[in-house]
């Protein structure tokens, strides 16, 4: 009777887990930090019993279906990989569950200050950090070696296009510079963004009106597609950044600027085959030091639609604690963990060991201010981004002109011209400008 009785205990116990067992749709991206959680995340769904069904999009779709779900308040998603853009406007318009209590364990105070700041709003946090980045140079050591340069420690884009210039020999496929060439504020724009600024330029004068048409965005857009046309791979209008990546990774380019956290995949010779050859330095300048290097942070957020925030929370401790960084150093090497996010993960001796970017990377993180990301005074915070909803639709739309002069579709004059005045429009539709 008495094993009677504890089978049907067990039994019971069996069921009642099962019943509060969760199946959580996660939305991220398709770079590689994200492959990897969703590779280890089966150790989450057996220690929980919970499953997760996972919709892995490119980052401009992610962009566009978690926005338009977190706005219409569908419920499609129980956490959602956002930005350090999205965050503190959804966390302010009341869209995202407050992430301040994950649990005594989870170590708040690790977190780099500038990252949670970044992602907080009304001194909460609205999501937490995933992995964090600036922008800085990667280059071929091996070819400025065999062309006898030497890349500098704060190199100017002057100095960058001569580089590129020597070192492009495109019957071999090598390329002297990659960009992102690919429409999106997250995208081309994340790069011509700092472009801009280091040029002494800006989106937006104190009264809100757009800048697009002046001689700084003129000299940083025609620099780059002179350059891209000149030193480019082909059809790098189609290029964002996991297919530049790609193509650094694969011997193509000489010069490649873009994200910090694009190190740990360059230097891990499972993923590179130029893992020895690789060199990095600072992002260059042009006529200000202001805003030439992004600060962005892929982070994981609830919407408040969700009816699944606690099994969500659970997911989230999991996949940004101190545990989970240990846990990818030792599945898939120390190079590959997740970078930009605790302080903790720069001290780890086998991180230091696998990573020589580490302390270039922290500093770099650290350093980008969004809150001076221009030479002259601008209304608004963000280095690459402008920190209000209606950036979104205007950087979409100045990428897609500015990937048309790229393609020889029509002239950067042309281009900015035609970005301007829809700048201007949607201003001014939106009450910016009086």
């Amino acid at each position: 009777m008495k094993l009677k009785l504890t089978l049907l205990a067990a039994t019971a116990m069996a069921l009642a887990s099962a019943a509060q067992a969760e199946e959580l749709t996660i939305a991220t991206v398709n770079n590689g930090d994200m492959i990897i959680m969703q590779k280890l995340s089966p150790e989450w769904e057996k220690a929980t019993g919970n499953k997760i069904n996972w919709v892995i999009l490119e980052e401009n779709v992610l962009r566009q279906r978690v926005t338009t779900d977190i706005a219409t308040k569908g419920g499609q998603f129980d956490v959602m990989t956002i930005g350090s853009y999205e965050a503190p406007i959804w966390g302010k318009a009341g869209w995202l569950l407050p992430l301040d209590d994950l649990g005594e364990g989870y170590d708040y105070p690790d977190l780099i200050p500038s990252v949670a700041a970044g992602l907080s709003a009304d001194g909460k946090l609205m999501a937490v950090p995933f992995y964090a980045e600036s922008s800085f140079t990667m280059y071929r050591k091996d070819l400025f070696d065999a062309a006898g340069l030497t890349m500098p420690e704060q190199p100017t884009y002057a100095d960058i296009a001569g580089f590129a210039e020597k070192l492009t020999d495109k019957s071999k496929e090598q390329y002297g510079i990659c960009l992102r060439g690919k429409p999106g504020w997250g995208e081309n724009m994340a790069f011509l963004g700092t472009l801009v600024n280091t040029n002494g330029g800006q989106w937006f004068d104190m009264d809100w009106k757009p800048q697009i048409e002046s001689e700084a965005w003129k000299t940083a857009i025609n620099w780059y597609v002179d350059a891209m046309t000149k030193y480019g791979p082909p059809g790098a209008v189609n290029n964002g950044y996991n297919e530049n990546l790609s193509l650094f990774q694969t011997g193509k380019c000489a010069i490649w600027i873009d994200a910090t956290s694009s190190a740990g995949r360059v230097y891990d010779p499972n993923q590179s085959q130029v893992s020895d050859k690789v060199s990095f330095t600072a992002a260059p300048q042009a006529t200000s030091p202001e805003g030439s290097a992004w600060f962005w942070a892929w982070s994981l957020a609830i919407p408040a639609s969700s009816t699944k925030a606690e099994a969500a929370k659970s997911f989230i401790n999991w996949a940004t604690s101190k545990d989970y960084i240990k846990l990818v150093g030792e599945k898939d090497g120390w190079v590959a963990v997740p970078p930009g996010t605790r302080l903790s993960t720069y001290a780890l001796p086998e991180y230091q060991k696998a990573a020589p970017f580490a302390a270039t990377v922290l500093d770099a993180i650290q350093s980008a201010d969004p809150a001076k990301p221009t030479k002259d005074p601008v209304p608004y915070t963000g280095i690459q981004y402008v920190a209000i909803p209606e950036f979104q639709g205007i950087g979409t739309f100045v990428g897609q002109q500015i990937a048309a002069a790229l393609a020889g579709q029509t002239t950067v004059d042309a281009a900015l011209q035609a970005s301007q005045a829809y700048a201007t429009t949607e201003m001014t539709r939106s009450g910016y400008i009086k």
